[in-house]
């Protein structure tokens, strides 16, 4: 196992927020804080700390009305939030300082356990939300993932967040539509603006992202995604309903969609992609680096440096290439890892032709999970999860994802699954890592207890932590033996190369926006270490390219789980559970990674005693 290293001033940093959080965590175990006047204080400032909460949770979802149906809040289903708006950055500015300025009226050393947790995490979360909005992000609103003009598709097809089960749902969407011009003509302003400072993307970004523009600009309406709703009307609209729906529809798509769609298209080609920068990093921006830097730690919500990540990622690099070597000696072949790759996939079971035969894969990997799971949990989620492909527009350039389950369960999560090329090319295996990662005990599993745990406070309860989440999802793959899984050669061995595939990130992610690598280079060292083809290397590569720091965050985030959960277990020896572990882990959410191993520290030293 790889070990954290930090420089001496990042070390200070992290000993000291550690032992701020100790100190508040150790609150309730003060003989002071125990007398009924300490109650009695410690109730009022709980009660002044969760009304600062529940207002600032309010004003967040007012501004962020898509993150507001996200998590099953329809009263601002019809508004978009022009989010990129100087305007609107103003306001999130306003939002922050002023929960800020309250925070600080609230005595921090009369709380108790729960909420000195409570407000250590809504600080951070200000604090680093601030910080944010010092960095022209809003200048870069064209990417081929994690944007608006990709994800309102999904939006509009009936296939995602928006709901369309009423006449008043899709009466709403129709406000998002007249919203997303204003977003596109903002869009549009920003990138000029942009280009006048020297922030730009990358050339490959943008032509990443153009056949995403043109897939949705089509001459009939009725082939548009925009038109599904219409075509899955519920049949108990009435028929005035539906010949005007299907009439306002039709012209949205043929005035307002498609024209929108276009106008983003035609600027991002004529006019954005010939002052595109043919550099990748993020040092290559004005002010680059310090912005790189930030990513970093919000990402990781560590204070690692992007020179020990990179060393980071090349020890954990030797290690898991030297099991997968153990394995290929064990199984007697001669050849290079990567021809043993080849040899395994040559073995295993057949896979699939199509999509519907490749859900039915990770159906099956499904029920061989789920039975297993009360081996390692007392509590599992009660939202359901649906597995879909994804949709052919966006396949070219999304790798398999999870999108979360409201937590009054009516939208389910929903485990896509990448089938690019499926049935063309070649059979695609369903893959039991990625399974344990997207589905259970991964994302869903982890994002729905999160949701469905009334006792936080909402900012927690909706919260997210890259590192947290993606690193539990990563800690979940490798929990496959004791769940049933990995019985085949190859899936194990696969796991094994996508745990290989998150350490070679720490590396090239740093390698291309602190290091100067190419493209070129940064392609050629994931293939060559992981036994990626060129094809899915590049789309990983042209990821990190559009987002940096994000993928940082899945390795750090395990490791520091897999080291929280050995120091359990060397701690508690015969008294450490495994069901308890997890469950204590998990009851409160994500969290920064510092701020959970104070809790699972102050956890610890509880069971010992």
């Amino acid at each position: 196992m790889a070990h954290y290293s930090y420089n001496k001033n990042a070390d200070m940093k992290r000993r000291l927020l550690i032992g701020l959080c100790f100190l508040l965590l150790g609150c309730a175990t003060d003989a002071r804080l125990n007398s009924p006047q300490a109650s009695k204080e410690a109730k009022g400032e709980s009660y002044k700390l969760q009304e600062i909460f529940e207002q600032y949770f309010e004003a967040y979802l007012a501004l962020f009305p898509t993150f507001a149906t996200s998590i099953g809040d329809q009263r601002y289903d019809d508004q978009l939030g022009i989010t990129i708006s100087e305007e609107h950055r103003a306001k999130q500015r306003n939002l922050y300082t002023s929960s800020l300025g309250k925070l600080a009226n609230v005595r921090r050393d009369q709380l108790e356990a729960f909420d000195a947790l409570n407000y250590a995490a809504f600080e951070r979360m200000l604090r680093q939300r601030l910080e944010g909005l010092t960095f022209s992000q809003q200048l870069l609103p064209l990417r081929q993932l994690s944007s608006l003009p990709v994800e309102f598709p999904i939006m509009g097809a009936g296939k995602g967040e928006q709901p369309f089960k009423t006449v008043k749902d899709y009466d709403n969407f129709l406000g998002r539509v007249a919203d997303f011009q204003v977003w596109a003509d903002t869009a549009i302003s920003n990138a000029r603006k942009g280009i006048e400072r020297g922030i730009v993307q990358p050339r490959v970004v943008i032509e990443r992202t153009l056949p995403q523009l043109d897939a949705m600009i089509v001459s009939d309406p009725k082939q548009s995604l925009f038109f599904q709703p219409i075509l899955q009307m519920p049949s108990t609209f009435s028929d005035a309903d539906k010949s005007r729906l299907t009439v306002v529809y039709t012209q949205a798509i043929e005035q307002q969609i498609v024209p929108t769609y276009r106008k983003l298209s035609v600027f991002a080609k004529d006019e954005y992609l010939p002052k595109t920068r043919v550099t990748v990093g993020m040092s290559d921006l004005p002010g680059g680096n310090l912005w790189y830097d930030y990513l970093v730690r919000n990402q990781t919500t560590t204070y690692l440096t992007p020179e020990e990540i990179f060393q980071l990622g090349m020890d954990e690099i030797q290690r898991i290439q030297k099991e997968m070597e153990r394995i290929r000696i064990e199984h007697g072949f001669q050849g290079t890892l990567t021809e043993f790759s080849r040899y395994l996939a040559k073995k295993a079971p057949p896979g699939y032709a199509t999509r519907e035969d490749l859900v039915q894969g990770y159906e099956a990997i499904r029920k061989k999970v789920i039975a297993q799971l009360p081996k390692l949990f007392r509590r599992l989620p009660k939202a359901a999860f649906e597995i879909r492909t994804i949709e052919e527009f966006r396949e070219r350039s999304a790798p398999s994802q999870y999108w979360s389950a409201t937590p009054d369960g009516s939208r389910p999560g929903i485990f896509y699954v990448n089938a690019a090329g499926i049935g063309k090319n070649a059979l695609r295996q369903a893959s039991e890592s990625l399974f344990l990662h997207e589905a259970v005990p991964g994302h869903h599993f982890q994002i729905s207890l999160q949701r469905e745990q009334q006792s936080l406070p909402r900012f927690r309860r909706f919260a997210s932590y890259t590192a947290f989440v993606e690193g539990w999802a990563l800690y979940a793959e490798s929990l496959g033996p004791e769940l049933g899984v990995y019985t085949e050669p190859n899936q194990y061995f696969s796991r094994l190369n996508s745990e290989l595939f998150r350490a070679v990130r720490l590396v090239v992610d740093v390698g291309l926006h602190r290091k100067g690598w190419n493209r070129e280079r940064a392609l050629k060292f994931l293939m060559e270490t992981t036994m990626n083809g060129e094809s899915t290397a590049a789309l990983e590569i042209d990821r990190y390219i559009a987002w940096p720091g994000q993928a940082l965050a899945y390795k750090i985030g395990q490791l520091k789980i897999s080291a929280i959960r050995a120091k359990a277990e060397k701690a508690l020896g015969t008294k450490f559970d495994i069901r308890a572990f997890h469950d204590v882990l998990l009851k409160d959410g994500a969290l920064p990674l510092d701020l959970l191993e104070a809790k699972m520290n102050t956890w610890i030293e509880s069971q010992a005693h």
